[in-house]
């Protein structure tokens, strides 16, 4: 006789995160037996096209990758919340994740939430981010979406400050026109301190399916392509998060999420 189904919940902006971020989370969650659904709040149309052919439809495409890589780390469900892409800078479309009253993005997630029913969601961090304004917007959205619903623990994802302060000189080397050193943010406040870590899981385990997983998503360039190698290792080794529901009571560091 088994127990109820565990489910978990990840809670994403576009195509690309759940793999390029959380990857190595969904697949030792699913590999545990956890039941874990992709909830993805754009189809990704701002994003790079490499390979797609002109007048493609890149959402389409972006979507694809999405199911794909999912299923090589073994999630069971995905769900799509239809916000378009707000890009990196200007003004935002009025249907696109930034340009969305923040209710109406609250609404969707907690339906998704409620339909669901996970004991687990895991966002982007929304307060210490890598600067993608979109990221910042979903994992705010989520927190209030899951805001005092008894017996669902909610997590960020993040990336330690350290490591993208290193990341951001690495690209300026050598690739001084990307995207994220364009923005108007102060590089020496994204990112989470050390002291702020909750969980610490060694994912070493699912470096392989992650890349594999990560080489679905054909049309975009890996956040891993510049990096030093030293820092690719430790970001495919070791995933950070922040636990905010219920809030973290201190002490020694989560090793598991179960």
């Amino acid at each position: 006789m088994t127990g109820p189904t565990r489910r978990a919940l990840l809670v994403v902006a576009h195509p690309d995160d759940e793999t390029f971020g959380t990857g190595s989370v969904i697949a030792s969650l699913a590999a545990a037996g956890v039941e874990v659904v992709v909830c993805c709040a754009t189809r990704g149309e701002m994003g790079e096209a490499h390979g797609v052919p002109e007048g493609a439809d890149l959402g389409a495409v972006r979507e694809a990758e999405l199911r794909a890589a999912g299923a090589v780390l073994g999630v069971a469900d995905f769900v799509l919340l239809g916000y378009l892409d707000s890009g990196m800078s200007g003004d935002p479309a009025e249907d696109s994740l930034v340009g969305a009253a923040l209710e109406d993005v609250v609404g969707r997630v907690r339906a998704v939430v409620e339909d669901v029913d996970p004991e687990l969601v895991i966002t982007l961090d929304p307060v210490n981010s890598d600067g993608h304004r979109d990221h910042v917007r979903i994992g705010a959205a989520t927190t209030e979406a899951c805001r005092g619903r008894a017996g669902t623990r909610v997590y960020y994802w993040t990336v330690s400050r350290e490591m993208l302060r290193v990341w951001f000189a690495e690209l300026a080397r050598v690739q001084p026109d990307a995207g994220l050193l364009a923005l108007d943010l102060d590089r020496s406040g994204v990112g989470r301190p050390d002291a702020d870590i909750t969980t610490v899981l060694d994912v070493r385990a699912f470096r392989d399916l992650r890349e594999r997983a990560g080489a679905e998503h054909r049309s975009q360039r890996s956040p891993m392509a510049d990096m030093p190698v030293h820092l690719v290792d430790a970001y495919l080794s070791t995933d950070l998060l922040v636990r905010v529901q219920p809030p973290w009571p201190g002490g020694e560091q989560e090793r598991t999420l179960l």
